[in-house]
């Protein structure tokens, strides 16, 4: 095991005459009053922070046993504390910005998480070499592991998070389930016992009724879970969510319970000291998920009323008082249509998304988690704990946004968006920078980006913006639907549930749709894009040494006549646009265009750049503003991104258009025959060997990434003619893993 000590590049830890001091009651809330430059900080000064009880001493040294957004999230408070921190990783986390951040880093293994974040005694050692004296678990890995807190204590170093008696009574969902009935706690029909095999599954279905949930006893984040709705389903739901179970958290164990239909999800962040102080904070609305994974959070929720608000608190409270339970956790409700809640989990840990509760209220968890484990009280009341405004958080991931399939790769380019004004609107959790790679191994989160507002549609539109101005290139990722999502008229309303991904996009999301507003919006800016790029290659055709501007006068076009279409939505037909230079601006250019009214386009753009930063005249229209993203340029054309999704633009010129007519498109590959992997990443099972008939909707393999487990099945009748893979086996995207052929009759 290799020690690497890191010295740090920022060097500022605490809060002083960079802060806003706001007086509070019995404590004080810190506010920066300026965005340090240092980019490990990224965006996420901008939130408030509880500087509690003065300069009192916590730890020397804390160790953060995870990596990623997370580790950076704890360093950064550590920081600001004065407390001198070690990063743990992984060989393939070596360059890491939380490695980079910490002043130690200690390497702890191979790039397997069972091999290295989840390696108990090398974790360990680490914190023996380093003098290390308390431990942040972050989320996931060893968060919510019993034993590694056992661990912890027997060496005499101290855990960051709750005791061990009460993470194993509550982080395991089965016991958990029995606390809460005991507490008081609302709670759904379901089995209260582990599930023996799938024999047993099948029987504890019938006996509950479908539709039921599958879930795994000892984890969370929507692995190891299955929806069944019928005796199949249930068969096999129990060998995938064992088999994620297992791989995420080193134990098999299921429960089962009644799956509540439509629901929302909602939960109680609470925090607990020491000597018997538990509080509850303000709610978040987790309802908008894919694969039980949650995707876009907000809090406040637009559904809970003042007297379920108290309830939901008050229940979550008595439940870790009833353990015993010390530092921050998270009780989660499935809320049904008419406000009745039932306790779905307790997340003995700090919680993915606790910075839009830190966004509303103005207090740093993670200072709080700290200073409770020092041994220091709780320094507010339950009514110090107020609200104000709206926050809401997207997770962006590396992974197509249609099949929710991960994403490899290394960031070619990328830039956070960043807060505009002196409100600090915008804050961006993550732990990666330009050129850091996205691996097979881990969860593909990328950042979390969290928006505040004093409104909630306030809040909305500064998450639209930032997400606009959100650069990654080098993965694909789900800024799309994120958008797609957030800009809607359902979600504006506040009519969400835990299905509205699968009810709004019943197919998958395919993009945003280019028409009416979008549609002008879009050929607006790609015929400015078109002639900006054209000026420039007019300006240095001569190549005699004319300046610019003087080349400009001379030689450069203002006006085009062009036709626009899209390569990825053969729908819209070519469209004939009309684009004029007004005057001696070579920033604003005239569009007129079939069936839209006449539109002055402006934007500063330096070409090749990313951002373009519009702003439409429109007649009879109030004037708007956008942000596209200039993404690459193509053959005849090049590729935007607008509203999220990103577009293949061809731009055509008159006699173009009229050859385009005769060019042969290429067929399509018949994929009927070959069952190909849909992401890196390694084989699980092989189900068929050659000669085997398999019948429509057969298991034909099942891959796992980052910890997600997909299975295989056959389109048509088929038979099997080879088999390129076994289990173990690393693959690539669209590698073929199964040939079929066609059974002779």
């Amino acid at each position: 095991m290799n020690i690497l000590t890191i010295r740090a590049r920022v060097v500022g830890t605490r809060f002083s005459a960079n802060s806003v001091i706001i007086n509070q009651k019995n404590f004080a809330f810190y506010r920066p009053s300026m965005i340090l430059p240092a980019r490990y900080f990224h965006s996420s000064l901008t939130t408030y922070y509880a500087n509690i009880q003065g300069p009192q001493s916590t730890f020397d040294k804390i160790l953060i046993a995870n990596r990623g957004e997370i580790a950076v999230r704890v360093i950064r408070t550590a920081k600001k504390m004065g407390i001198k921190t070690v990063a743990v990783y992984s060989d393939a986390d070596a360059r890491s910005l939380h490695v980079e951040m910490a002043d130690e880093a200690v390497n702890i293994g191979p790039p397997p998480s069972n091999q290295s974040y989840l390696n108990i005694p090398n974790i360990l050692q680490a914190i023996k070499s380093t003098g290390a004296q308390a431990v942040h678990p972050g989320y996931g890995f060893l968060s919510e592991n019993s034993h590694f807190v056992k661990a912890l204590n027997e060496a005499g170093v101290v855990f960051i998070g709750p005791g061990e008696s009460a993470m194993a009574d509550l982080g395991d969902k089965i016991q958990s389930k029995i606390i809460a009935k005991q507490s008081g706690v609302n709670t759904i029909p379901g089995f209260d016992g582990v599930v023996k095999d799938s024999s047993h599954a099948l029987q504890i279905a019938r006996s509950i009724g479908y539709p039921i949930m599958l879930k795994a006893s000892a984890g969370g984040g929507g692995k190891g879970m299955r929806i069944a709705w019928n005796d199949q389903e249930v068969l096999d739901g129990f060998k995938l969510a064992s088999q994620e179970s297992l791989s995420s958290f080193g134990d098999n164990r299921l429960l089962i319970e009644r799956y509540i239909d439509n629901p929302r999800h909602i939960e109680i962040q609470v925090i607990a000291d020491k000597f018997g102080n538990v509080l509850y904070f303000p709610e978040r609305e987790c309802s908008i998920q894919r694969r039980n994974q949650k995707v876009i959070e907000e809090a406040p929720s637009t559904f809970l009323d003042q007297l379920t608000r108290k309830a939901m608190g008050e229940q979550a409270a008595s439940l870790a008082r009833h353990v015993g339970y010390v530092s921050a956790g998270t009780v989660e409700f499935l809320v049904d249509p008419q406000r009745n809640f039932y306790f779905l989990e307790m997340n003995t840990r700090l919680q993915v998304e606790h910075p839009i509760t830190e966004y509303i209220t103005g207090v740093d968890l993670v200072e709080l988690m700290i200073r409770i484990a020092a041994n220091q009280k709780l320094p507010m009341t339950q009514e110090d704990i107020k609200f104000h405004g709206w926050a809401f958080e997207s997770r962006v991931y590396a992974e197509d946004p249609e099949k929710y399939l991960p994403s490899i790769g290394r960031l070619s380019k990328y830039i956070e968006p960043q807060s505009l004004t002196d409100k600090h609107e915008v804050r961006c959790d993550s732990g990666i920078v330009e050129g850091s790679e996205i691996s097979i191994y881990y969860d593909p989160l990328i950042c979390k980006l969290s928006t505040y507002g004093e409104t909630r549609d306030e809040a909305i539109n500064t998450m639209l913006k930032a997400l606009d101005s959100y650069v990654i290139k080098g993965v694909t990722h789900n800024i799309p639907l994120l958008h797609d999502v957030i800009s809607s008229q359902r979600f504006r309303s506040g009519n969400i549930s835990t299905k509205f991904l699968a009810e709004e996009y019943p197919g998958g999301f395919k993009g945003h749709v280019a028409k009416d507003e979008s549609l002008h919006e879009l050929i607006s800016i790609s015929a400015f894009v078109h002639a900006k790029r054209d000026l420039r290659n007019w300006s240095w055709i001569d190549g005699n040494g004319t300046s610019f501007r003087d080349n400009l006068i001379k030689n450069a076009p203002n006006k085009w006549d062009l036709w626009i279409s899209f390569n990825n939505n053969k729908d819209i037909e070519p469209i004939n646009v009309k684009v004029e230079k007004t005057g001696m601006n070579e920033e604003e250019f005239e569009i007129i265009m079939p069936n839209f009214p006449r539109t002055i386009i402006s934007a500063k753009w330096p070409l090749e750049t990313p951002l373009i930063n519009a702003h439409l005249r429109i007649d009879n229209q109030e004037s708007r503003t956008l942000i596209a993203q200039y993404i690459d340029p193509l053959p005849i054309g090049f590729r935007l991104q607008y509203v999220g999704t990103k577009f293949d633009i061809t731009v055509h010129n008159q006699r173009q258009h009229e050859l385009s007519q005769y060019m042969i498109e290429k067929p399509k590959q018949d994929l009927s025959k070959v069952i190909l992997s849909p992401m890196p990443g390694s084989v699980v099972s092989v189900a068929v060997q050659a000669g085997d008939l398999v019948a429509e909707g057969s298991e034909i393999a099942v891959v796992e990434a980052m910890k997600m487990q997909n299975v295989l099945r056959a389109s048509r009748v088929s038979k099997v003619k080879k088999v390129n893979v076994k289990p173990g086996d690393a693959v690539a995207a669209d590698e073929i893993l199964v040939e079929l052929e066609d059974v002779k009759q």
